[in-house]
């Protein structure tokens, strides 16, 4: 069995080695060749072929020299941005926001544009990729992956839109479309789930494999990473916390389009607005009435205890089964909220509960979506550029 595997053993080892030393390069900038060998273990030989290799294959280039004592300046290298590309969309019920990053996950294009005159999904998401490339000055063809941030369900076994409240002209199928249009890899995310990509990434959860983001804006959601990865469902249904059974308001029993869900009634922008205007905060806006209430002082407490008493029954009813070290709050009324309503959670669920998680408002100040889907996306084409490179 053993003499099966040493034939691969020094490919694998390549490869093993490039990918180290392509991440060392996106994590510490441009390196030279013996720093990259000491870096990596590698003698200054084998480093030299490393980069070699990855300089044929258009994965590293040259980008300066670095003075040193004696003998000729060390050249510097760096993974050559243009070698591949991603875009990343959020879907919204009313605009679209594309944006393209290089390889090294540098936003060099974006655009928005309103969907309210069209009722042609694929129409819209070529039109947002082609000019979000295009003010990248990145050809298409270098475009390696699409990922869509969308409201609603994705079917984790076919990739497929399965139910967007939002955006009712979405549908399945529509994922095979969008493929054939743009010859490029598409993939749907659920928004939410997107959002804590980004808050592992570089937001409030950075360092914390298990945790959970609680969504509270026009509508409530809920997004589970767990051992640093996201859990779906089987259905895809997982977080889709609004459907939640909750006291206080109508349990609905025909779950469609047109039936408003339990927690999304007592905790909804719509909600959050009747609440505020009842405090005597009223605004067209439900994160403009939470902000007005925190500006107040002790004059917006009320409103911030009954958001948090509203907010901890969803919030508790998720931890006590997962029982995450820690809840983060998003999406505009939770970002709005900030530490005062996140302390406030973090009380009401302790007063309730036998578990005790850490509760904190988002660590982004926009776009999280967005950040998410491109993260998502730089994350599959590394691991298929970067896994490739041995021939």
């Amino acid at each position: 069995m053993s003499s099966t595997r040493l034939p691969g053993t020094p490919r694998l080892l390549r490869a093993l080695n490039d990918r180290a030393a392509l991440e060392l390069l996106l994590e510490q900038g441009p390196l030279t060749r013996a720093r990259l060998g000491e870096l990596t273990g590698l003698s200054k030989v084998t480093a030299s072929q490393l980069v070699e290799r990855l300089e044929e294959r258009g994965l590293v280039t040259r980008v300066g020299e670095q003075a040193g004592g004696r003998g000729p300046n060390a050249q510097l290298y760096a993974v050559r941005p243009g070698s591949a590309h991603v875009i990343g969309v959020d879907v919204g019920a009313d605009r679209v926001v594309a944006a393209c990053a290089d390889i090294t996950g540098a936003v060099i294009g974006r655009v928005e544009q309103s969907t309210r005159d069209t009722d042609d999904p694929v129409g819209v998401v070529h039109t947002a990729v082609v000019q979000a490339a295009s003010d990248a000055g990145a050809p298409l063809e270098t475009v390696r992956r699409i990922v869509l941030g969308t409201p609603g369900l994705v079917d984790p076994t076919t990739g497929d839109i399965t139910f967007a409240f939002n955006l009712p002209r979405w549908h399945r199928g529509l994922l095979a479309a969008l493929r054939d249009d743009l010859s490029t890899p598409v993939v749907f995310e659920n928004d939410v789930n997107l959002a804590a990509v980004a808050e592992a990434q570089s937001g409030a959860a950075r360092q914390v494999a298990d945790f959970v983001l609680v969504w509270v804006d026009a509508g409530v959601g809920l997004a589970i990473m767990l051992g640093g990865r996201l859990h779906h469902g089987s259905s895809g249904a997982a977080g889709e916390i609004g459907y939640l059974p909750v006291p206080g308001v109508p349990i609905p029993r025909d779950v469609s389009r047109r039936a408003k869900p339990a927690f999304q009634q007592l905790i909804g922008a719509e909600a959050v607005r009747v609440v505020a205007r009842e405090h005597g905060f009223p605004a067209d806006d439900a994160a403009a009435a939470v902000r007005a209430a925190i500006t107040a002082g002790t004059a917006g407490g009320p409103l911030l205890d009954e958001l948090a008493r509203r907010l901890a029954l969803g919030v508790a009813s998720t931890c006590v089964v997962l029982d995450p070290p820690l809840v983060v709050l998003a999406g505009e009324v939770g970002r709005a909220g900030g530490a005062a309503l996140a302390e406030r959670v973090q009380h009401e669920v302790a007063a309730i509960t036998l578990v005790r998680p850490r509760v904190v408002p988002t660590g982004l100040s926009e776009e999280s979506i967005l950040q998410g889907a491109l993260r998502t996306a730089l994350d599959a084409v590394r691991d298929e550029v970067f896994g490739s490179t041995v021939g």
